[in-house]
């Protein structure tokens, strides 16, 4: 069954005024990954995620934005945070693309058919936590934690056999599979946190998932 997927980020000896700069830190480096140099949204939330958005701006990333430079990873923090308050947590949506077969059909259940698989963009939330919001849910969620959606990209669901997935459709869950590991250790790399989690909303062990699905694949 599909679950949600996360990456939550502790820094060392955190202080809330860096939450921009840390943001900024990590949002270059899923740039960098991505290949996707901008923001396609910013919103603002008070309290907890049931109350309604105090600021939000959507952006256009097209040709019609070339000249525009407010969707810049600096300048979309900077508008967004531009009054911190410790009860508030600060979302980002950017974009990367991952591949995806065609059909929609995730569980490609008739793997015999020649599936089509497209690079499709799939929207990731970036979330910095101020210390107060949904009272201190930072302690389990991070300073900052990534929202990837749901895990299928990379896990394909557990009902498929791997004698199922033809050689290109196993190509392409790698490939899933090596892109989030490249934003992952890049984080790791260059943002100066302390610690990490990948973690499911099921609890499930995913990092044991991964390394099983890219065992079984090579």
């Amino acid at each position: 069954m599909a679950d949600q997927l996360y990456l939550s980020l502790w820094f060392p000896n955190f202080r809330f005024e860096a939450l921009p700069a840390a943001l900024i830190s990590v949002l270059r480096q899923f740039a960098i990954i991505s290949g996707e140099k901008r923001v396609a949204a910013a919103s603002v939330y008070p309290i907890n995620f049931t109350e309604p958005a105090t600021y939000q701006r959507i952006y256009v990333n097209d040709e019609r934005a070339q000249d525009s430079e407010a969707s810049i990873i600096e300048n979309a923090v900077a508008e967004a945070t531009e009054q911190l308050h410790d009860d508030m947590a600060y979302e980002f949506e950017m974009k990367w693309k991952l591949w995806t077969p065609e059909s929609g059909d995730t569980a490609l259940a008739d793997a015999a058919l020649d599936t089509l698989w497209k690079l499709q963009p799939s929207t990731v939330r970036i979330i910095g936590f101020g210390p107060g919001f949904d009272e201190a849910s930072y302690e389990q969620n991070g300073h900052i934690r990534i929202d990837f959606g749901l895990d299928t990209p990379w896990i394909m669901d557990d009902t498929v056999e791997d004698a199922e997935l033809d050689e290109l459709a196993q190509k392409r869950i790698q490939q899933n599979v090596e892109i989030l590991l490249a934003f992952t250790l890049s984080v790791e790399k260059h943002c100066g946190i302390s610690s990490r989690l990948l973690w499911t909303e099921s609890g499930e062990p995913l990092a044991e998932k991964l390394i099983a699905r890219l065992q079984r694949l090579n």
